[in-house]
């Protein structure tokens, strides 16, 4: 054996080494930290959703947290200052105030003007909204070094997005409710019931989509007595829709055949499909609209994602709707602001428990150590883009969330 001048062999040493006990490293408790949260007044048009309401506030500030609040923040939600103020809040007049919280709370993508007010470090939780970011938002957010966080992309356990969910559950209810004001005389509709009556039949409604907003679209039809054809190219989600009904419905595959003679005698067509990446696929063409019934009534969910009806154009809660070969349509991206204090309340508690859980562990940073599906919402970090679509489609280079985090224990 190799021995040195003491006389310890090489091989005994190494041996030794490898059999003693080891150091591990491993993620240390972190205890409850004071989070610092900001809740902008929303300067984005016909925005009047907010993103905490003042019983989130209380029960934040009640687990030992501090928020600041910018005067009439939650009144285009019917919440006033004194309900805020009541509630523990820190009123304050102007944004760059809100704006030196450590958590920016938002339900709609900051504008370049309130880019400009971040700081190092800071985090925002706001909807990403993917087809209107630019560039230079994203440059801005990473010069910033701003750990900012997509509300849609949040998931949950299960592997669903709880605030994609609840606004397609709004949006759903909400667009039924629209058609059924629509129909009506004093709208340019039809002038038809959605329900019908004894001995006059209920109104025909067509449902292009057969995910969430389709299902909750379709539970407002039938419980508002209407007759529905559901179209989906995904046999499974048909399916789906039907067990979750709890009855048997009429549904079909999108056939440009069927759905064109279906759409010949329907009073109310909701385009309620979604597009995973891109623009939603567009499967009602002008002609087939043209051929609609006079009076009869287009409600574009997918709007936010280009429509999927030839004849759609954005329009704004201000001016909703327009009408085109007769068929009056509403094509409004954002339907949930229309409701906006149920849409507040809806986001606020999924929010708020994330937000005391964070708290509980040392602060939001260390939350997303722990949790995958909060972390699969992070798109910059730091300097760094972390979502791989923004990635490519900016050019920017793209950095794994995971090694940053881990780099930073």
């Amino acid at each position: 054996m190799n021995e040195d001048i003491r006389g310890v062999r090489y091989t005994s040493f190494f041996a030794q080494e490898s059999l003693a006990p080891q150091p591990e490293t491993l993620a240390i408790d972190r205890s409850p930290s004071e989070l610092f949260i900001g809740v902008p007044l929303e300067i984005s048009a016909y925005e009047n959703r907010v993103a905490l309401v003042p019983h989130a506030v209380q029960s934040l500030i009640g687990n030992g947290h501090r928020v600041i609040v910018q005067h009439g923040a939650g009144e285009k939600s019917n919440y006033s200052d004194a309900q805020y103020s009541e509630a523990g809040a820190e009123m304050v007049p102007s944004a760059k105030e809100v704006y030196a919280a450590d958590i920016i709370i938002k339900v709609a993508p900051p504008s370049v003007e309130e880019l400009n007010m971040f700081h190092a470090d800071q985090i925002l939780v706001s909807p990403l909204q993917i087809p209107i970011i630019s560039q230079e938002y994203i440059e801005t957010l990473r010069k910033k070094r701003v750990i900012a966080v997509a509300m849609e992309y949040l998931q949950a356990t299960d592997g669903s997005f709880p605030v994609v969910r609840i606004m397609s559950e709004i949006a759903g209810i909400s667009a039924m409710h629209t058609a059924a004001e629509l129909l009506s005389n004093a709208k340019g509709g039809r002038g038809v019931l959605l329900g019908g009556v004894s001995g006059v039949p209920p109104a025909k409604v067509v449902i292009l989509g057969a995910g969430v907003v389709g299902e909750f679209a379709t539970r407002t039809a039938l419980g508002l007595g209407a007759s529905v054809r559901i179209f989906d190219d995904d046999v499974y989600k048909l399916m789906r829709i039907q067990k979750l009904i709890g009855r048997q419905l009429h549904t079909s595959t999108i056939n440009p055949v069927y759905l064109s003679y279906q759409l010949l005698s329907a009073d109310c067509v909701i385009g309620a499909i979604h597009s995973r990446e891109g623009r939603t696929p567009m499967v009602v063409s002008e002609e087939m609209v043209a051929k609609m019934k006079d009076g009869s009534v287009i409600i574009d969910v997918s709007i936010d994602q280009g429509g999927c009806f030839e004849t759609s154009e954005v329009t704004s809660h201000k001016h909703p709707t327009f009408s085109k070969y007769g068929v009056v349509h509403y094509c409004v991206p954002n339907i949930p602001s229309k409701v906006s204090r149920t849409a507040s309340v809806a986001v606020s508690n999924i929010l708020t428990p994330l937000l005391v859980k964070a708290g509980g562990t040392g602060g939001l940073e260390q939350l997303l150590f722990r949790n995958p599906g909060i972390r699969h919402g992070v798109y910059t970090y730091k300097g760094c883009l972390t979502n791989m679509y923004l990635s490519k489609h900016f050019g920017i280079k793209f950095t794994d969330i995971n090694l940053l985090l881990t780099s930073h224990l």
